[in-house]
């Protein structure tokens, strides 16, 4: 297996396609509106100080854990414990569920690379009414969906060198570009100070226990962590990369850019009067009615959003159809064009019922859950699968593979240094899992979602008993 396995092409191609599995919906759709409607900076804070130590401590376990087996999520954890088979498959799981909804959203953000130049910015007023039209429509963005998802198989489908690392090597930095260029116009408008002030004068008022929840499951979400993502990529490493350093750089890419995505939305947000916390509209609502009131330049920077929105959505989406692709292929020993094609028919499917459960499904929810495909894959997987996945990965990190084993891996068998390897070592083991536990109990505050995290539970514990047949 690991004579014939792809690696990354170069170091730099390997940490463009990782930050770019990072970098994503998470950033630029998702952290501006969790932002908004969680305190603002306060909860950038909060966010921050997930990222840099329980996300930090994980993507470097994740890494190392993959390169370690030279196997996919599924494969690694088998490769030292038939019992943790189920962890492995619960990554996968979960990147096969977001992968339900993301390229929902990923065919919004290609929709409106076109809608802003074909006349939605040249009525204002109608730009929320546009939105809610369009998303509810039984037949234009499940269209979107499938052209967004066509991208998906295509890159993938070239595997891993070929595919995957190339299109981070051109769309990466056309992103941070993109977004630099946006952020500058932003902050520079007339009143754009109370947007910087809103992004980095904290208000402790509004935090509560769901805003920890909130910022861990975005932590997670942002990363690419517990969902076997990670693991991937980092089974096709080479032994000679230093894993700490480069976890160091991607976590780093993946802030920088969701600050960057703030500073793009929040100042122009305030110097016209806008409303931060408006959810999900706050991209496809907001942020378009901005660009209105800019007059021609508008429609370009609108062009270059959106672009930037597809940009990140592909980056990581790719990364997620991977995990499910590397596992069919390394346990199941189907071809990489017939893996690729096969879970994209899946997620198609999966993707028109999430798409329909905005529209013309939406007045049927699922008994019980009140939620409909789209806020089920959602829900189950940044406030459960992810935070749980996590845990395991700590868990298993710490108490099952040898200590040795893993300092060998990160200083690559004592030819490099981690001074802090004892410190991330009983951070993993001891630390982690209790902040993870702790932060998914005190976040419950509902009969939904705690139906949502039995309904996780129960899945999970099905993985556990029936994980050998994975």
């Amino acid at each position: 297996m690991e004579a014939t396995r792809e690696n990354w092409g170069s170091r730099i191609g390997f940490l463009l396609a990782a930050a770019g599995s990072a970098v994503g919906l998470g950033n630029i759709w998702r952290f501006p509106y969790m932002a908004g409607s969680n305190g603002g900076s306060a909860f950038i804070i909060i966010y921050l100080a997930f990222t840099f130590t329980i996300g930090l401590c994980i993507m470097i376990a994740e890494l190392a854990v993959g390169r370690r087996a030279k196997l996919a999520a599924v494969g690694a954890y088998k490769h030292s414990s038939e019992r943790w088979t189920f962890a492995g498959a619960l990554g996968v799981l979960s990147g096969f569920l977001i992968m339900g909804f993301y390229p929902v959203v990923g065919g919004w953000a290609l929709a409106y690379v076109w809608k802003s130049t074909t006349g939605l910015l040249a009525d204002p007023g109608a730009i929320g009414a546009a939105f809610g039209g369009f998303i509810t429509s039984p037949v234009q963005p499940v269209a979107w969906m499938l052209a967004f998802l066509v991208l998906n198989v295509v890159i993938v489908a070239k595997g891993i060198a070929g595919g995957i690392e190339k299109a981070g090597k051109i769309l990466m930095p056309s992103l941070f570009v993109m977004l630099v260029l946006l952020g500058i116009r932003s902050i520079t408008l007339p009143g754009a100070g109370a947007g910087l002030a809103f992004l980095f004068r904290p208000d402790f008022s509004a935090v509560t226990g769901t805003t920890f929840l909130a910022a861990l499951g975005q932590s997670f979400f942002s990363l690419s962590l517990g969902m076997g993502c990670m693991i991937t990529y980092g089974s096709y490493l080479k032994k000679s990369e230093k894993i700490p350093s480069n976890g160091l750089i991607i976590v780093s890419l993946d802030t920088g850019v969701a600050l960057l995505a703030g500073l793009a939305i929040f100042p122009a947000l305030f110097a016209f009067g806008l409303e931060p916390a408006a959810g999900p509209g706050l991209v496809f609502v907001v942020v378009p009615s901005i660009f209105a009131q800019m007059g021609g330049i508008g429609v370009v920077l609108s062009i270059i959003f959106f672009v930037a929105l597809t940009v990140a959505a592909l980056t990581s989406s790719v990364s997620l159809f991977e995990v499910v692709v590397a596992y069919l292929i390394d346990q199941k020993q189907i071809p990489r064009i017939r893996a690729v094609i096969g879970s994209g028919v899946v997620m198609a499917i999966m993707g028109a019922l999430a798409s329909l459960s905005l529209g013309v499904m939406s007045g049927t929810p699922i008994p019980l859950l009140g939620v409909g495909a789209f806020d089920l894959f959602d829900i189950l997987t940044d406030k459960i699968f992810l935070a749980i996945g996590g845990l395991l990965l700590a868990v298993f990190v710490g108490w099952v593979i040898r200590k040795d084993d893993l300092r060998a891996e990160l200083t690559n068998d004592g030819a490099h240094t981690f001074g802090g390897f004892t410190l991330w070592y009983h951070a993993v083991k001891y630390v982690i899992p209790v902040a993870i536990a702790v932060v998914a109990v005190v976040g419950i505050i509902s009969i939904e979602q705690t139906a949502l995290m039995l309904l996780g539970l129960l899945v999970i514990a099905v993985f556990a008993l029936f994980s050998r047949r994975f």
